[in-house]
């Protein structure tokens, strides 16, 4: 058994997690070829049972009279309310949709800990309704407020404490991040790594893992989780590159002007007052099929803090793709980010990814209204691939949502005068924006924490 050693806290943290990331196939506790075999042995330990059901089979929830609002009869969780929204231009410049208002701030959290002289991540075996495989690797604390407080009466949340009151000197990223703005109005989850030198009981549906060994498991479709993903963005990675044709102070000024040449209205409406969508005993669905709708399912989970419950999910109506564009400037390896508006934003526009849709959602439109760098992304031959994987979405709130992530190598074919919104950067400067709130979009974490787990490599 590997032994506790004390943190050297003189060390570079960016350099203690980078040998973390270095460490692939021995880590302390399980090696990585073991790990599809132990969450397998998780799932089997326990018994894991989704079913759709009808709205009126719902347990605890309810359409209120007035509004059509579907809410929790505790006032608590969240509710499925209507969102109208104006953007002013493009293709869609005004749209309504049903979407989830959920105004309390949830714990992600992931426990480190030094074994051997490598850092180790405290991960957990999770369940989540909407998974299509149901367990996949979570962070150690995965909770919302309504859960932590027990409003479910159930058990309590194992290595809260940690998170809830850390210890001095102990936290190594702490920060507000978004959740999907196209599906949640203006939520926000408290994102965190907390190191600890405390000996800590490692329950059954956990276990210790290296930075490296994560990111060997990212390269598997459908492992780690979308919370797990956005919190090991916030990995310590060091200062960006020096060579970068902009400093952070004019990326700054770029995304200030970003989010003042948008105007936005976003305004909560009655659910009942969606134009162009229908309510009906199963599904509340647009009435050509596309984008998404709202579902309702009963749960029965062995392994978490309540056996059995019921909730309304949303369901999209087809994968996406979610893809950085990369190339060298200067010798240094860049990104292509998209300064984007989504009606859920707290501040309008947050940093996403070159190209993040559902191709099919776009295709009735002429090419000049289609998604920049969409058909780059997608036409894209395997030498030019330096990732591609299939990734959940948050499991707890949506059904069998996935998309394609790529990272797509590409050269002089990408313009250099790049469509408005669009713009170079280095994995560095992302790294250190996202040491701040509300900068980086989930879908623009979960890419970038292929960089910081070393699951991907943008250098040759």
């Amino acid at each position: 058994m590997a032994t506790a050693t004390p943190s050297p806290t003189a060390a570079d943290p960016a350099e203690r997690f980078a040998r973390s990331a270095a460490v692939t196939e021995a880590g302390s506790w399980l090696r990585t070829a073991e790990v599809p075999g132990w969450m397998a042995e998780r799932h089997a330990s326990h018994r894991f049972v989704v079913r759709r059901i009808p709205f009126a089979a719902l347990t605890g929830w309810s359409f209120d009279p007035g509004s059509g609002n579907l809410g929790h009869d505790s006032g608590r969780f969240f509710t499925v309310e209507g969102l109208q929204v104006s953007v002013g231009s493009g293709p869609f410049p005004h749209w309504q949709q049903p979407i989830i208002k959920q105004p309390e701030v949830g714990i992600l959290g992931i426990l480190a800990k030094e074994f051997d002289g490598v850092l180790h991540f405290l991960m957990q075996a999770k369940m989540e309704p909407g998974n299509r495989n149901l367990l996949q690797l979570s962070p150690t604390v995965q909770a919302t407020r309504s859960n932590y407080t027990k409003v479910h009466r159930g058990a309590d949340v194992p290595y809260l404490d940690h998170f809830l009151r850390p210890a001095p000197g102990s936290v190594v990223a702490d920060v507000l991040q978004s959740e999907h703005g196209s599906w949640f109005f203006r939520k926000s989850n408290r994102n965190m790594i907390v190191e600890t030198r405390d000996e800590v009981p490692v329950a059954e549906d956990f276990c210790w893992l290296t930075l490296g060994q994560i990111g060997r498991l990212l390269r598997r479709d459908n492992v780690v989780n979308m919370d797990a993903r956005s919190v090991l963005a916030s990995v310590p990675t060091g200062a960006p590159a020096s060579g970068a044709p902009c400093c952070d102070t004019d990326l700054l000024s770029w995304i200030t002007a970003e989010r003042s040449r948008h105007t936005v209205s976003a305004e909560r409406i009655p659910l009942d007052a969606v134009a162009g969508w229908r309510r009906g005993p199963h599904t509340i669905e647009r009435a050509d099929g596309r984008y998404f709708r709202v579902v309702a399912v009963a749960v029965e989970a062995g392994s978490r803090e309540v056996a059995g419950w019921s909730q309304p999910l949303i369901e999209p109506c087809a994968p996406g793709v979610t893809a950085f564009l990369t190339r060298r400037i200067g010798g240094i390896p860049h990104v292509l980010v998209h300064a984007r508006v989504e009606g859920g934003f707290l501040d309008t526009v947050e940093l996403g990814p070159t190209v993040q849709c559902v191709p099919g959602n776009h295709a009735p439109l002429p090419p000049g209204d289609r998604p920049p760098f969409l058909d780059t992304v997608l036409t894209a031959g395997p030498g030019r691939i330096r990732y591609e994987a299939v990734h959940s979405e948050e499991g707890g709130r949506f059904l069998n949502a996935e998309s394609r992530y790529l990272l797509v190598e590409v050269a002089d074919d990408v313009p250099e005068v790049l469509p408005p919104g669009y713009r170079w950067v280095t994995p560095g400067m992302l790294g250190a924006l996202v040491r701040h709130g509300h900068y980086l979009n989930v879908q623009a974490r979960s890419l970038l924490s292929l960089l910081t787990t070393g699951a991907a490599v943008l250098q040759d």
